[in-house]
């Protein structure tokens, strides 16, 4: 049975839900829940489904019991993002959910799984512009989510900019200013942010049940410990699987006043020629057409995971991130060379073209030397048998410890020098 929509008097739609149900005043869609009732809930594959047509689409996602809940839209593309806290999805395939077809009702493509400690996401992609028409978590011994999407006209379409802001979900408060970090001339220990790509709701590439999140932070689990040895602090930018947002990682380098900042993937591509490991600094215009792929790959993460894009991007802050890079590019271009030097004495297969310019988001920062490594490609049968070789992955970590210690030190008396 279809439920009517509901008047929100103009807000976005934001939906939290209590163990008590009562309608907000002005707003029945607004509900919410006790916080107590936190715990890790289950899919019910068996309750759960999508069905709908031209006119309607009704998501429905059986539980194990309430959970505090959210649903909202954002656009480009036009989709839905539900978060949960918390719910294990591992029951059920997304695509099962969607039928034969790949598709059900307005639902194009369905994600879900981990995004941030103790929370959980559902992203679904809409044929078009779509409202919320009602949305209720239903209780009792079998709790469920109802969820109903009628099709709306563009310029009727209402999203939220960003995150929806609650008492259940604050967003961090502004970080204080602190005193100009200076460069490091080796009076501290060296600072590296080692940044696993993907990870959560977002596994990136996959290959023969291989998933690139987990594997890429295995390698930065083992690099982590390589450089910690060698007296190098280490920041990781994820610790487990879950979604980091691009600019987050670089909030949390930046935060973490780090030295250098070295992204990890493994990615693959459709052509499936690329082999061997690449090493990737920022060039706003790609240097092959397989690094403008690798690009538009890795920034539509975020997409995916239902990250709001919008309104990022400041003329004046570009203008003086360009003169800082005045500084950091020629030391990161000197890193690429120490790293790919290391990485060839310890035998390690490099791509045809080993160093490449990209446009990737997490090289953005004008903070500190930053570079991505894609430590080889999954559909790459060679380059996968590395990946998952013990063996190779303890060289590889060697040769990047051995780069970047290198590295800091002609860094680092550069620094003193330029200080007299």
């Amino acid at each position: 049975m279809r439920r009517s929509a509901q008047p929100c008097h103009g807000r976005l739609a934001l939906f939290w839900v209590m163990a008590l149900w009562a309608f907000l005043a002005g707003c029945g869609l607004a509900q919410a829940q006790d916080s107590r009732l936190s715990a890790l809930a289950q899919l019910d594959p068996a309750r759960s489904g999508i069905t709908g047509d031209a006119t309607q689409t009704d998501l429905r996602l059986g539980l194990s019991q309430p959970v505090a809940w959210r649903a909202f839209l954002l656009d480009n593309p036009p989709r839905l993002v539900v978060d949960f806290r918390e719910v294990d999805f591992s029951a059920q395939d997304p695509a099962v959910m969607l039928g034969k077809g790949g598709k059900s009702g307005a639902v194009q493509v369905l994600r879900w799984g981990p995004f941030r400690p103790g929370w959980s996401r559902l992203v679904a992609e809409l044929s078009g512009p779509m409202k919320i028409a009602a949305a209720q978590l239903r209780t009792g011994e079998a709790p469920e989510l109802d969820i109903s999407l009628t099709p709306v006209s563009k310029d009727k379409f209402e999203t939220t900019q960003g995150d929806p802001n609650s008492a259940l979900w604050d967003l961090p408060q502004p970080a204080p200013v602190p005193a100009p970090i200076l460069r490091q001339d080796g009076s501290r220990p060296l600072r590296v942010v080692l940044d696993p790509g993907h990870g959560g709701i977002d596994p990136g590439a996959e290959a023969e049940g291989t998933s690139e999140a987990v594997l890429v932070l295995t390698f930065a689990r083992e690099l982590k410990e390589a450089l910690t040895r060698a007296g190098i602090d280490v920041v990781m930018t994820r610790n487990e699987n879950v979604f980091v947002p691009l600019e987050t990682r670089l909030t949390i380098a930046r935060k973490s006043e780090a030295d250098l900042f070295i992204s990890l993937h493994a990615d693959a591509l459709a052509s499936g020629k690329a082999t061997g490991t690449a090493i990737y600094m920022l060039d706003e215009k790609a240097t092959d057409d397989a690094s403008q792929k690798l690009a538009e790959r890795h920034d539509r993460a975020d997409i995916l995971a239902g990250v709001d894009l919008d309104g990022h991007g400041d003329d004046v802050a570009r203008v003086l991130m360009d003169l800082a890079r005045t500084e950091t590019r020629p030391r990161t271009v000197r890193f690429t060379q120490v790293l790919v030097g290391a990485l060839k004495s310890a035998g390690v297969t490099l791509y045809k073209h080993p160093v490449q310019g990209a446009d990737f988001s997490v090289l953005k920062s004008a903070d500190f030397p930053s570079v991505l490594i894609e430590l080889g490609f999954l559909d790459s049968e060679r380059d996968r048998k590395h990946l998952l070789d013990d063996s190779w992955r303890k060289t590889a970590a060697a040769a990047i410890t051995q780069a970047v210690q290198s590295w800091a030190q002609s860094d680092a008396a550069e620094a003193r020098l330029l200080r007299q």
